[in-house]
């Protein structure tokens, strides 16, 4: 059954199953791979892509490789693998960029309110450096904000759903007539009117609400840039049929 799902999707599959395991193995590889706020000390170049490849837990890991496998082949076989590929990748950066994005304006404001209660930020910056201190995000237990840009700044986005997203945006943009089955709906609803409604709701929570620990963000940029693919290879994608 594996051997039928088309070469590319199939490949980011064991990718992602091997990246988790050895990471599993390994622990270590968390502060090396994961994606980092790009100001923060423990944020290397490579993670902007290698964050993709990292998740947080089996539940993470399954449901996105469960959507990949249901999205992927369809979009591999009908973008080709090249665009397919650019559609990945590029929905992957999108998610990082916009999810840092708003990181830095929440990042900045909490620097300007510490400094104006003479709050030593250097500090918690170099306390932040998970290679030379490891977590100890304890010591600023008495101040919230300093916890929490601790936190921006020691703690670091994973997983592949925003490359994912972008899968999704980009079939729910060439075939939206398409139905997809929802969990607790017992009937199939059509692409074109779930994603909306999904984009929607991870805004809301992505500035407004309790994130739990979900890049809501995130997944609204690659989202973003799988509309925006599949809306110009659209008009090429049956030129020649």
């Amino acid at each position: 059954m594996f051997n039928t799902i088309p070469p590319i999707t199939r490949n980011l599959i064991i990718l992602n199953i091997v990246v988790f395991i050895v990471s599993y193995l390994f622990p270590q590889l968390g502060y090396v791979l994961t994606g980092f706020y790009p100001f923060s000390p423990n944020f290397k170049s490579w993670q902007i892509i290698t964050h993709m490849f990292m998740h947080g837990g089996i539940v993470h890991i399954a449901f996105n490789m469960l959507t990949l496998f249901s999205f992927g082949p369809i979009l591999e076989q009908s973008l080709g693998g090249k665009k397919y590929l650019i559609l990945y990748f590029l929905s992957g950066l999108g998610a990082f960029f916009l999810f840092n994005a708003w990181n830095f304006i929440e990042i900045q404001k909490l620097i300007s309110q510490l400094q104006e209660m003479n709050v030593d930020v250097s500090e918690i910056y170099s306390r932040s450096n998970i290679g030379v201190y490891g977590y100890s995000e304890t010591i600023y237990l008495k101040n919230p904000m300093a916890r929490q840009l601790y936190e921006g700044l020691a703690g670091g986005m994973v997983g592949a759903s925003g490359a994912i997203f972008g899968v999704i945006a980009a079939f729910a943009t060439l075939y939206p007539e398409s139905k997809i089955g929802i969990m607790f709906i017992p009937i199939p609803v059509k692409v074109k009117y779930v994603l909306p409604i999904v984009i929607i709701v991870s805004i809301y929570l992505g500035v407004f609400g309790n994130s739990g620990g979900i890049a809501h963000l995130a997944h609204v940029g690659g989202a973003i840039v799988g509309f925006i693919l599949a809306r110009i290879w659209r008009k090429h994608l049956y030129r020649f049929n």
